[in-house]
Order: structure tokens, then C-alpha cells, then sequence
């Protein structure tokens, strides 16, 4: 039926459509910025990972980084997929029990602030972890 047509007749407006999938979170400048630094400062001490790891399939859960050789999961502050701080639990690509899923396949994990990787606290945690 023809919009104009559905007008007359019904007069109502039609429903809008809406999209079947939810599109993924963006991430902000702050967050890009230390995500590279965290990079370099993986790549100088010559640490293998992997980014935006996507450990369970049937969920939208990512970790950041994966540390390959320590099965380590970094989570950056602020990141698309750690959430941030506004908006409804239900509308967030995230979830608390990732978490627990993530410990149960056998990794750890580990969440770095903003300020952690400015501030070397960051590289300070990884020599130590490279040394164990």
C-alpha cells in the first residue's frame, strides 16, 4: 500500500522502521590516544597481543588487548566496549558477567585508566608482568 494511500484511509502516520542490529560503540579521541600508546609500549618491549579481542562469539564482549604469552586481558577506562559512565545498563555493548566468563576460560584480566597509561603506571605493570 502506497503511504499517501494509508494516510487517507487510516489517518495515521506509518511506523518507522527500525534497525534489526544495534550498531557498535564508538570510541573517543582520549581513548584511541592512549590505546596507541599502549600499543607502542607493548611493541618496545616486544610483548605479543592481539587487538579488540573477542573471546565468546555469541556475545558483543571484546577486551582490548590480549596479551598472548600471559593469557591477559586489558581493558582500557572509557573504551566502546568497557562502557563509560552514562546511559542504560541494557543499551551498553558490555556486561559484569564477562568477567566472570572470561576467569572461567582460564584468563585474567586487568583494566588500565586514562591516567594510568599518561602517567607510566601502565608500563611500570607490564615490566613487572614480563618478568614473572
Amino acid at each position: 500500500m502506497e503511504l499517501d494511500a494509508y494516510k487517507t484511509l487510516t489517518k495515521k502516520i506509518p511506523l518507522k522502521k527500525k534497525p534489526r542490529s544495534r550498531p557498535l560503540p564508538k570510541a573517543s579521541e582520549k581513548y584511541l590516544e592512549a590505546f596507541e600508546r599502549l600499543k607502542e609500549i607493548l611493541d618496545r618491549m616486544e610483548m605479543k597481543y592481539e587487538e579488540y579481542f573477542h573471546f565468546k562469539s555469541t556475545k558483543h564482549w571484546r577486551f582490548d588487548l590480549h596479551l598472548i604469552e600471559h593469557r591477559m586481558l586489558i581493558e582500557i577506562a572509557t573504551g566502546p566496549w568497557s562502557g563509560g559512565r552514562k546511559g542504560k545498563l541494557a543499551t551498553k555493548a558490555w556486561s559484569v558477567d564477562r568477567y566472570d566468563h572470561a576467569e572461567e576460560m582460564g584468563y585474567r584480566f586487568h583494566r588500565f585508566e586514562l591516567a594510568d597509561i599518561k602517567m607510566g603506571r601502565a608500563k611500570a605493570w607490564l615490566k613487572d608482568l614480563k618478568k614473572d
